[in-house]
């Protein structure tokens, strides 16, 4: 179903200087949505990794906005290497910030997304349709948040709340320059951010559920 976003209130997670939530910050203004762009280093700091981070935002967008009508999750971290190779402390880094977090989060803020009717993005990436050796536990967080999207959206259907699972070939969100360990590969050059962005926003407003890899190109 289509959704005209203007006078939407939404929460945009690692939205105010992420590589790929400032860009969709900026389209989702452009459509006429108030946005709340949150992250670990902003004032106040929501930390996905945080068990009580939905609540946090939960009480912070309604306090200034009185409702949520969306929530797009662009937080995210990588890491580089073979598997044998990775500290432990850097897979359960990676499933805590990539699946957990966002679970979480979920639990908490599906409820007052059910009151508007409105949705959740989550953004997964095109390893969770492809895993990618020396990526493999990057690439098994991401396939993981794209399943937990896949039932979530038959879940949360029955409320009226709308789960987009959004897996964008690579792009050069800067994401790859900053690991948590290891080092990126040799990778063409990637996809142009904003444009990543307008693609996701037009996706909103048009209902899609789902928007893989290949809807990029």
């Amino acid at each position: 179903m289509a959704r005209d976003l203007d006078g939407s209130v939404i929460a945009v997670l690692g939205g105010g200087t992420g590589g790929l939530g400032a860009p969709i910050t900026t389209a989702l203004e452009a459509r006429g949505a108030t946005v709340v762009a949150v992250s670990r280093t902003s004032e106040p700091a929501i930390d996905i990794r945080d068990v009580t981070a939905g609540d946090q935002l939960l009480t912070l967008v309604t306090e200034q906005h009185g409702r949520l009508d969306g929530v797009v999750n662009a937080t995210g971290i990588v890491a580089f290497g073979n598997l044998v190779d990775t500290d432990d402390v850097v897979i359960e880094e990676l499933f805590l910030t990539n699946v957990l977090g966002p679970l979480w989060l979920t639990r908490r803020v599906a409820p007052a997304l059910g009151e508007t009717k409105g949705f959740i993005v989550s953004i997964s990436g095109v390893v969770a349709e492809t895993p990618m050796p020396g990526m493999a536990a990057y690439s098994a967080s991401k396939a993981a948040l794209a399943a937990g999207a896949t039932a979530l959206r038959r879940e949360l259907r029955r409320i009226g709340v709308q789960v987009i699972d959004v897996r964008p070939p690579h792009t050069e969100t800067g994401l790859a320059s900053r690991p948590l360990a290891g080092t990126a590969p040799k990778m063409p050059s990637g996809l142009d951010p904003a444009a990543v962005a307008e693609r996701i926003v037009a996706a909103i407003e048009a209902g899609t559920d789902d928007l893989p890899s290949a809807d990029f190109t």
